[in-house]
């Protein structure tokens, strides 16, 4: 854990330090398809951690009582749903930002 820490930091200090050190003549970097990258990166992953953890709970939940079948496939769809939905939301915030940015 200790050497990937070392690893994000000094991937973000090479990505931070063209800035810094750029000429005064120069134009400004635009960083904002690297932040864009990672948040929907960042929201996809966790989005898909979750949903994994909500079906293999409810794997074992039918393996301890399959007779709740029915309730907890409803369950199950509608928590995945909105698991999905956060995501798309991500999606779309990012790119009415990255429209923003480039325009």
């Amino acid at each position: 854990m200790r050497k990937l820490q070392q690893i994000f930091f000094v991937l973000s200090v090479l990505c931070f330090a063209v800035p810094a050190f750029a000429q005064s003549g120069s134009a400004p970097v635009n960083l904002a398809p690297i932040g864009i990258g990672l948040g929907l990166g960042l929201a996809a992953g966790l989005c898909g951690i979750g949903q994994g953890r909500a079906v293999g709970s409810t794997t074992e939940a039918l393996a301890r009582n399959p007779g709740t079948r029915p309730n907890l496939l409803t369950f199950l769809v509608i928590g995945l749903a909105f698991i999905e939905s956060l995501t798309l939301f991500t999606f779309a915030m990012v790119f009415l930002v990255y429209l923003k940015v480039s325009w």
